[in-house]
């Protein structure tokens, strides 16, 4: 009875690590391929004052000049949205890039939360959308 508690205790033991390990893993990264441009963007802390995403672009057929201050928009579930306060990157240019995106938090923390990037010569926003526990 008591080899048979012991295991009951291990295996719930395993699996609150791994639902701590796994939760702290934080939202998958999401990739767009489109006119030839892949941007793979990939939540790196959205807790806090400030959230924070990891944004790479990549082509070989157009230098990459987005200003990303002025074509992402953060969009929460009820449509609410928030500009970025900081794009550090590498420069303009090139054909591969990568770089930080910043904003402040939402509030009240939404369930679900959108980037939208609206890339030059491209009729409709890239969307990256993350549901949020």
């Amino acid at each position: 009875m008591s080899r048979m508690i012991f295991r009951a205790f291990v295996l719930l033991a395993a699996i609150a690590a791994w639902s701590r390990a796994y939760a702290a893993a934080g939202p998958a990264p999401q990739t767009s391929n489109e006119n030839a441009v892949t941007v793979k963007v990939t939540p790196k802390n959205l807790a806090g004052s400030t959230w924070e995403f990891d944004v790479t672009f990549d082509t070989h057929t157009q230098p990459l000049n987005d200003d990303l201050l002025k074509s992402a928009v953060l969009v929460s579930a009820n449509g609410a949205q928030a500009s970025p306060v900081s794009w550090q990157a590498d420069p303009p240019g090139g054909h591969h890039r990568k770089g930080v995106l910043r904003f402040n938090a939402l509030t009240p923390p939404p369930s679900v939360v959108e980037l939208r990037i609206n890339r030059p010569g491209e009729s409709k926003p890239r969307s990256f959308k993350w549901e949020l526990k």
